[in-house]
């Protein structure tokens, strides 16, 4: 028995693929909608591919045709975006739309928009629930554009109930930016060292793509206007994560442990932030969608390895990987870790 329509947008992407293949295997008829029009090759047969740029409003009509029960948007960002969705409300039983957790600000008004300037990076609650102060909605930002996507659907949940799903760091296959890749690429380089800032005690609330893809499937089953965080059951370290990623690569390296920040450069940073940790209280999601994760970051780390290794075999990394320029780093400064090294031994 069929449980209805749903139309996802962005499905070609690294979160849509999945939650395409969750959903079709739970029973909804489903129209996967990208740019490209293309298929993942795990999808089943019944899937129906279409090609639209959700950016125009005749093409997302169109491939919507009569509507459907349930529409997942992977890639709404801001008011715009919500108008545009509630102009067709009169179509769409239900949405589910990915928010972010960089919504979130602490009680000094820190976020990740501040995390660059003299002690901004935020120092939140742990675990963060929902209920946290959140940036003010605009289009500064990331993430003051996702609150003013969250706020305007949330506010039409009379016509179009929403939920909203605040993902955490997303990892797993097709990542455009993978955090992971900074270990990836030191192992496979045979990089013999790891330097890590704060002792290694890092910590980004991961979510894997399959956690992502079954809280999509439980509240299109589930429909209602809310705001739930989304994260995997563990929340690592970074010295848990260079541990995991050698062990996947079947290398051995030798960990140096900073007490405090970098001690030059970026020498001993890492994309998993500072000392403060950030970790999204997931009880919220599993009082209100019964959600228990499918799998944790240590179970699913070696497929999300090899993948990457795959993709960098012969290959420069920002060639594969363009979208971590935005942090204007070098995350493979070798000489300046050498020349560190060298002067502390």
């Amino acid at each position: 028995m069929t449980r209805g329509s749903a139309v996802v947008l962005g499905a070609t992407g690294q979160v849509g693929r999945a939650a395409v293949r969750a959903l079709a295997r739970d029973g909804w008829q489903v129209r996967a909608v990208s740019r490209g029009g293309g298929r993942d090759e795990d999808w089943p047969d019944e899937v129906r591919a279409l090609r639209a740029d959700r950016e125009d409003d005749a093409a997302l009509a169109a491939v919507l045709g009569d509507g459907c029960d349930v529409l997942v948007d992977m890639v709404a960002y801001g008011p715009g975006h919500a108008r545009q969705l509630k102009g067709l409300a009169d179509r769409i039983g239900s949405a589910v739309v990915i928010s972010s957790g960089a919504v979130y600000e602490d009680d000094k008004g820190r976020s990740f928009d501040t995390q660059d300037e003299p002690d901004g990076f935020p120092a939140y609650p742990v675990p963060i629930p929902e209920t946290q102060a959140t940036v003010s909605p605009g289009e500064a930002s990331y993430g003051t554009r996702k609150v003013a996507l969250e706020r305007d659907l949330l506010a039409a949940g009379a016509v179009l109930p929403t939920t909203l799903l605040r993902a955490g760091a997303i990892h797993g296959p097709y990542c455009r930016g993978p955090r992971e890749l900074f270990f990836v690429k030191r192992a496979l380089d045979r990089r013999p060292v790891r330097i890590l800032a704060y002792n290694g005690r890092s910590r980004f609330h991961p979510v894997h793509v399959g956690n992502l893809a079954e809280l999509i499937r439980l509240a299109a089953a589930k429909p209602g206007s809310r705001v739930l965080n989304a994260g995997d059951p563990d929340v690592p370290t970074v010295l848990e994560i260079s541990a995991g990623v050698d062990a996947a690569l079947g290398v051995t390296s030798e960990t140096v442990l900073l007490d405090g920040p970098a001690p030059v450069g970026t020498v001993g940073l890492t994309p998993w932030g500072l000392d403060r940790p950030i970790v999204y209280d997931m009880t919220a999601a599993e009082r209100e969608l019964g959600y228990r994760a499918v799998t944790s970051y240590a179970a699913a780390l070696p497929a999300t390895v090899e993948w990457l290794a795959r993709q960098l075999d012969g290959r420069d990394w920002l060639e594969i990987f363009s979208n971590l320029q935005k942090y204007k780093e070098d995350w493979f400064d070798y000489a300046a870790e050498d020349s560190w090294l060298n002067g502390t031994r």
